[in-house]
Formats: structure tokens, sequence, C-alpha cells
């Protein structure tokens, strides 16, 4: 049992009067063993063009008709869109041209 006020090894500070400060220890750092180089073929362009068509073969084309529907859709959209906002910066612009009128009055 430790007497109050006697300084033993578990409760000595660091930095204890004519004792030089504990030189930090420095972090573990565990080594990472480096990644071991993938050696790749040399690029094929043979090779990649007859892969490009393979996949562009696969692809599913929308019918003439259905580009065509889908296209009078969107042109109808952006028509209703446009006289929405147009209809909108009407009513907004009158209001403020009565904002305007009230302020100079």
């Amino acid at each position: 049992m430790a007497k109050q006020g006697v300084k033993t090894p578990s409760n000595r500070s660091a930095t204890a009067p004519g004792r030089p400060a504990a030189p930090a220890k420095p972090p573990v750092v565990a080594a990472v063993p480096a990644e071991p180089k993938v050696k790749r073929p040399p690029f094929n362009p043979v090779k990649f063009w007859n892969e490009v068509r393979q996949e562009a073969r696969k692809i599913t084309w929308t019918s003439w008709r259905e580009t065509w529907i889908t296209s009078v859709l969107v042109f109808f959209m952006v028509a209703i869109t446009s006289g929405f906002l147009f209809a909108i910066d009407q009513v907004m612009g009158l209001g403020m041209q009565y904002l305007l009128k009230l302020a100079q009055s």
C-alpha cells in the first residue's frame, strides 16, 4: 500500500522534477505488402472491334412508329409547358406593373 504524498512508479508523472521527459514512441505502422503487378495483354484493335459489334447486336432498337409517337408527345409537352410558363410570366408582369403604379402614386 502506497503512502499519501509518496511518489511510486505507478503514480509518478513523466515530467517529475529532476527527470527529463520520456521521448514519445513513434506509432507502430503495420507493413502493407505491395499489390502484385497485374500483367495485361497488349491492346488488340481487331478483337476490340469484334466485341463492340457483338454488343451492338444485343441492342433492342425502337421502331420508327414508336420513335415518331414519342417525339410528338415530347413536342406536345414542351408546347404545354411553354404556354403555362408564358401565362405565369404575364400574370406576374401585370402584378409587378400594378405594384409599381401604386408605389408612384
